[in-house]
């Protein structure tokens, strides 16, 4: 790795500090001091660090890579600058970003910016309008395979497996994300993958990118949102995710925002149900009492699905 960065021009003859980086699952991260300023390097893994047995393909190192390099080309504030990719274990070095708190630090510290949050919503919706029915994004983003390996089988079959009466919906809803070839998909659009940067989000951690559904991109993040809500009880997160889904829908120009929504209220169903029975549960949501509040309104919303503006309209915190 040194020698791979070496050959890169990013650092020199002399000693080399890997910092390691914590919070995910899916790679080894470092930040690493240099002559032009600090950088991060990122290197994928086989096999992800959670409990049950979870491989996916390092090549998603790549499409990370096209991913940050295409959001750059729509708005190059919302993602970090590639320096270089090296050739060994597809990792790659990316500028690190001093002085940005990661968006996921500063939900859980009860500072909740509903404003961010719209601004969330606006940077996905840019991206996807800007890649909506462009074949050559298409062809550049092949992924079907590690998509699946990394979201569908873990959050939707997985469940499906283990549930009879939920395995006809998340079945379905696996097959249509299958066949809809509509946009960039960044696939990973978590709180913890989004840093609050000087002008809005930066978003991080594309290496499950797909051309597919972009309705799959505002659930996941919606997703999130919700989970916190029941967590800290905190109203202003309801109302994040509100102001999330508005500016997305505001942004949606390739075909008509209810179909949208429509999609993303049972993707969110099925997310919310994936975080509590699925292969990688939200690790803060331990207490049974907010597992079964998740649990009961995701099933409910899975076997009766309801439009992403109405579903978060109606989430509650509590079922007491």
């Amino acid at each position: 790795m040194i020698e791979d960065l070496r050959s890169a021009g990013l650092v020199g003859e002399g000693d080399v500090a890997f910092e390691p980086l914590t919070g995910g699952v899916s790679c080894d991260v470092w930040k690493v001091e240099t002559p032009g300023g600090p950088i991060v390097v990122k290197r994928p893994l086989e096999q992800l660090r959670v409990a049950a047995e979870w491989h996916a393909p390092v090549e998603r190192g790549t499409s990370e890579v096209r991913w940050l390099k295409r959001a750059r080309g729509v708005d190059p504030r919302i993602a970090p600058e590639v320096l270089a990719e090296l050739p060994t274990g597809h990792a790659f070095a990316m500028r690190f970003l001093p002085g940005c708190p990661v968006w996921k630090d500063e939900l859980m510290a009860g500072h909740v910016d509903g404003a961010f949050a719209a601004q969330v919503g606006t940077g996905i919706a840019a991206v996807h309008a800007a890649t909506a029915h462009n074949d050559g994004d298409r062809s550049d983003f092949p992924n079907d395979e590690m998509f699946r390996a990394l979201r569908v089988d873990p959050f939707l079959l997985h469940v499906a497996a283990h549930d009879v009466e939920l395995a006809p919906a998340l079945t379905a809803l696996a097959g249509d994300l299958a066949s809809r070839k509509i946009a960039l998909v960044h696939g990973d659009v978590s709180p913890k993958n989004i840093l609050v940067g000087p002008d809005g989000p930066v978003f991080l951690d594309a290496e499950c990118a797909v051309y597919g559904d972009p309705a799959f991109d505002l659930a996941f993040c919606t997703t999130h949102l919700l989970l916190k809500a029941v967590w800290s009880g905190d109203a202003r997160l309801n109302e994040a995710a509100a102001a999330l889904v508005g500016a997305y829908r505001a942004g949606i120009d390739w075909e008509i925002a209810d179909d949208v929504l429509r999609r993303a209220g049972a993707l969110t169903a099925a997310l919310l149900i994936a975080r509590v029975e699925g292969k990688s549960p939200a690790p803060y949501l331990t207490d049974h009492e907010h597992k079964r509040i998740v649990r009961d309104q995701a099933r409910a919303l899975l076997l009766g699905p309801a439009p992403l503006d109405a579903l978060v309209a109606h989430w509650k915190r509590t079922l007491a």
